[in-house]
């Protein structure tokens, strides 16, 4: 029942912070209610046992790419509100109504194997030990890093004020 409970708490977060998204005019609050949006959906796949994912989810997209943006939106001047009204919302509401009508026929039409029990112990040690000191991945994730941290400083570098 726990499991449960928290799942459909993580689910109501996840679909108020998402709508918080949308209709949020100031960017920058925008950016952190994505963020709790990513944080929840870390939280859903912990309740579904997929503790790999939700590491996952936390470390590149709460991690990495909410920081990429929250810099962004700083290095950006005069950025506190979001786009103008356009003339192109009812086109886009037409195909989001449409993707939306796809994917919940798809969801509501698949059959959906699920497994009858839960993994008995946790995944994320074995595939982390095999991905960083088995199989060599640990360069490729630190060379990566160092590319991040170049862009980040030539992102500074390029819009200091001279």
């Amino acid at each position: 029942m726990g499991l449960a409970a928290a799942f459909w708490i993580m689910a109501v977060v996840m679909i108020v912070s998402a709508l918080a998204v949308l209709f949020l005019r100031n960017v920058f609050r925008a950016a952190l209610a994505l963020i709790l949006c990513f944080i929840a959906v870390a939280g859903i796949y912990i309740t579904l046992s997929a503790d790999f994912l939700a590491a996952v989810q936390i470390l590149v997209y709460v991690g990495a790419i909410s920081v990429l943006i929250i810099l962004a939106i700083m290095m950006t001047r005069d950025v506190q509100k979001g786009s103008p009204v356009n003339k192109l919302q009812i086109p886009v509401a037409v195909v989001a109504t449409v993707l939306l009508g796809i994917l919940v026929y798809t969801v509501t039409n698949t059959p959906w194997k699920i497994a009858a029990e839960s993994p008995l112990s946790p995944t994320t040690v074995p595939l982390a030990t095999r991905l960083f000191s088995e199989s060599g991945f640990i360069l490729p994730v630190e060379i990566g890093a160092v590319l991040l941290l170049a862009a980040i400083l030539g992102a500074i570098v390029i819009t200091r004020e001279k």
